[in-house]
């Protein structure tokens, strides 16, 4: 067995999300977007729950389009709340529809969210270089600044807790453990990304 981070666990969902996915920077704005929604209904869940809903909240929610989602009237948020695939909270699912919209305009502003969202770093992730799990911190001034901007345009379930887990899933930190086979692979392959 790879030393993984301890989080990961056994479940062969979370591991392929673990040594494919968590910590890998990413760019491309709708699956900025569909993260940030996963984030958000995550919220006093597990993540693992949410990883085994994803093919239905992508089918339920267009393939995360915000273009599409922004314009959801109230019969397809009625649809939503009865559809067992994903999670059935009222509030995380307007907040969904309200932050395709709030996203669309950090578009119009900044030409993507891509480019708005990795200025919090200053364009690099954050290489961080933890032992233990525990010292892993659940926010850090990056997320506070990043959570309190989104909420001033408008975004919901962006709490500074839920915005770390964000920029950890996203690759904006790389809070792999030391100790972990990705941890370096991230760092490489970041710096390739950096330098190109």
């Amino acid at each position: 067995m790879k030393p993984r981070c301890l989080w990961a666990g056994t479940d062969p969902l979370y591991l392929a999300y673990h040594d494919r996915e968590w910590g890998v920077p990413l760019h491309e704005d709708r699956k900025l977007f569909e993260m940030l929604i996963l984030e958000g209904a995550q919220a006093g869940l597990s993540w693992i729950t949410i990883l085994r809903k994803r093919k239905a909240f992508r089918e339920a929610f267009d393939q995360f389009d915000p273009s599409k989602i922004a314009g959801y009237e109230q019969k397809r948020i009625r649809e939503l709340l009865h559809n067992p695939g994903i999670i059935r909270n009222r509030l995380k699912i307007h907040a969904a529809v309200q932050n395709a919209q709030a996203f669309l305009k950090v578009v119009e502003e900044f030409g993507s969210f891509d480019r708005y969202l990795w200025q919090v770093v200053g364009g690099r992730p954050l290489q961080n270089r933890w032992g233990r799990g525990q010292d892993i911190p659940a926010r850090t001034r990056e997320s506070d600044a990043l959570s309190k901007d989104l909420k001033k345009r408008g975004f919901k379930f962006v709490g500074p807790t839920i915005c770390y887990a964000f920029m950890q899933a996203v690759g904006m930190v790389n809070d792999h453990l030391t100790t972990c086979f990705r941890h370096p692979e991230v760092n490489r392959a970041t710096v390739r990304r950096g330098d190109s």
